[in-house]
């Protein structure tokens, strides 16, 4: 009879298995956008790790943003081009385009506040707080959950947001920005599936 450890060894990965599920579905919404444009109020928030390997950003954003960045598409892209496991996208900075090389396994959130729906992936930067975090994964189906992650991984510097943006706030921005501080956080346990129970122990 095999031991712990052999059956530990020889688990199937079900963590792993969901996490390429869910980074199809980024992998296939971007496709989309490159082929047929984004359709109706659909828009793309795209938060991803700026020192993770393969990443090719220009060298002003990397000090910016040392460690996360979220990139934003709606109005103003070009040269989207999606490949197997890295995808690229020309957007403009202070009026000036330049062009973004991303790994999918460098993405770190995806969400589409139109329709409410986000994901969260944990992606490894080598720190304690990531080990702390591991098995952070997520499809995040709650309003507000979605709302606080968006709000979460939005540029602080509004000037330099890449792309276009509407001059009005989206509905989720809204929403958390009117929030009262003084109202209690929601248990929206219930509304997040994570994979910490799919975890290899």
């Amino acid at each position: 009879m095999a031991d712990d450890t052999d059956r530990s060894e020889n688990a199937l990965r079900y963590d792993r298995m969901v996490e390429d599920a869910l980074l199809s579905v980024v992998h296939r919404s971007l496709t989309y956008a490159a082929e047929k444009g984004l359709p109706g109020e659909h828009h793309f928030y795209i938060t991803f790790r700026t020192d993770h390997p393969g990443v090719d950003i220009p060298k002003h954003l990397r000090e910016r943003y040392p460690g996360e960045m979220t990139i934003i598409l709606q109005y103003q892209f070009w040269d989207l081009e999606i490949g197997d496991d890295i995808f690229s996208v020309t957007l403009s900075f202070s009026d000036v385009p330049e062009k973004l090389t991303i790994p999918f396994d460098a993405v770190a959130a995806f969400a589409d506040p139109s329709v409410r729906f986000g994901l969260q992936f944990d992606v490894g930067d080598n720190s304690d707080e990531s080990e702390a975090k591991a098995g952070d994964t997520a499809l995040v189906t709650d309003e507000t959950a979605l709302e606080r992650n968006v709000a979460d991984h939005e540029p602080q510097d509004n000037s330099n947001r890449p792309g276009k943006l509407k001059t009005e706030s989206t509905e989720a921005e809204s929403q958390n920005t009117t929030a009262d501080d003084s109202d209690p956080a929601p248990d929206d346990s219930d509304n997040v599936v994570t994979l910490d129970t799919f975890r290899k122990k």
